[in-house]
């Protein structure tokens, strides 16, 4: 059976980690959470007072720090699944925050920062065998992908899985704040400058609003067996 690359892109909240985590567990690829490393830069310039008080980014302290952004992943024995570190420390929880997540888009839009993680990414799926997801992986990152994958679910759903998400981790959330959070992002992640949130042509929708976890999981098989057939 033939390697290939993955490529899982879509709408913010609908699933796409959880999907890709689960397919590269099962078919022995290697996964990795672009999502995650965009959230780390901004986990780092939240905590290192790289944002002014009107929310804007300070852009040059942010360009000098970047040499100090260091993201890896590695595999939880318990879960058998990768969880994210920042200059070696696990952020896994820290990340997934609402106030990460009213953040994470505009660090997104910088095209440093965007330069410097797709390379890093490229890097990592250059032997194939690799399944990643973002919002730019089949455009940008992959564009020679042989399976390429557009997620997308309505707005009101994808709030209320984060919203169920984030009560079983014990964090707070207020379900209005995440809806809009939501619609927030999809706006910024569609109409920014530097690789905006687009379909590729060869890519493969999935609407998941009414799909269980099992029916996309059967979904996603096929499409593998398919496409690394000898």
């Amino acid at each position: 059976m033939k390697k290939i690359t993955i490529a899982i892109d879509g709408l913010s909240s609908c699933g796409k980690s959880t999907m890709a985590k689960d397919l590269a567990k099962e078919v022995g690829y290697v996964y990795v959470d672009t999502g995650a490393m965009y959230r780390s830069v901004t986990l780092y310039a939240l905590r290192h007072n790289l944002f002014n008080s009107d929310g804007s980014i300070k852009i040059e302290e942010l360009r000098a720090e970047m040499p100090n952004i260091h993201i890896s992943f590695i595999i939880n024995e318990e879960t058998g699944r990768p969880e994210t570190y920042l200059n070696n420390e696990n952020v896994e929880k820290e990340i997934r925050s609402l106030e990460v997540s009213n953040h994470v888009s505009p660090i997104a839009t910088i095209d440093f920062v965007r330069t410097a993680l797709v390379a890093q990414q490229q890097q990592m799926g250059k032997e194939k065998g690799v399944v990643m997801d973002g919002r730019d992986i089949g455009t940008v990152v992959f564009p020679d992908a042989e399976l390429k994958i557009y997620v997308t679910a309505s707005a009101a759903v994808r709030a209320q899985r984060r919203y169920d998400e984030l009560q079983q981790k014990g964090m707070p959330a207020n379900y209005d704040d995440i809806l809009k959070n939501v619609e927030e992002r999809d706006y910024i992640d569609s109409h920014r400058e530097v690789s905006p949130l687009r379909k590729a042509d060869d890519a493969i929708e999935l609407d998941n609003s009414n799909l269980t976890i099992d029916e996309q999981k059967q979904w996603l098989m096929s499409l593998f067996n398919e496409k690394t057939k000898d």
